[in-house]
């Protein structure tokens, strides 16, 4: 995928087409169109980087994440180990007790996976703000 390939899908996904994308950023007419040649360089790739908060790397095709603070594999899978956690700390007796001292074996079904789904939202949302906060500026993109 070129990087105008990548431009144009976030202008698609913004509604927008190039053209008005080169005017919002005071670029010059079909500058961005030489994209489908020629890699990018200088202003106009880190102007297009931060209209759309991605980084310049995922623009350039040297990665898939579009932002530093995205989550990556690792951090799915480190959620879904706390989220297994905090599931089991609910369903034994000595654990803590979700609604009215009740453990999660006892709710319905619909509850039951409406809980979970919010700890995992929960999880995700924390990780990424952290990520965000904590990140040291040298490793930001």
């Amino acid at each position: 995928m070129t990087a105008f390939d990548r431009l144009k899908k976030l202008c698609d996904e913004q509604g927008i087409s190039v053209n008005t994308l080169e005017e919002r950023l005071g670029i010059g007419r079909n500058s961005l169109y030489s994209w489908k040649k020629n890699t990018p360089k200088g202003t106009n790739l880190i102007r297009v980087a931060d209209y759309f908060d991605v980084s310049t790397d995922y623009l350039l095709g040297r990665t898939d994440k579009k932002r530093y603070y995205d989550l990556t594999d690792k951090d799915e899978r480190d959620i879904q180990k706390q989220l297994q956690k905090m599931i089991d700390g609910l369903n034994s007796k000595d654990g803590y007790a979700a609604f009215d001292g009740q453990d999660l074996s006892d709710l319905n079904e619909e509850d039951r996976e409406l809980l979970i789904a919010s700890m995992e939202n929960t999880l995700r949302l924390t990780k990424r703000l952290a990520k965000q906060k904590f990140t040291p500026k040298k490793f930001r993109q």
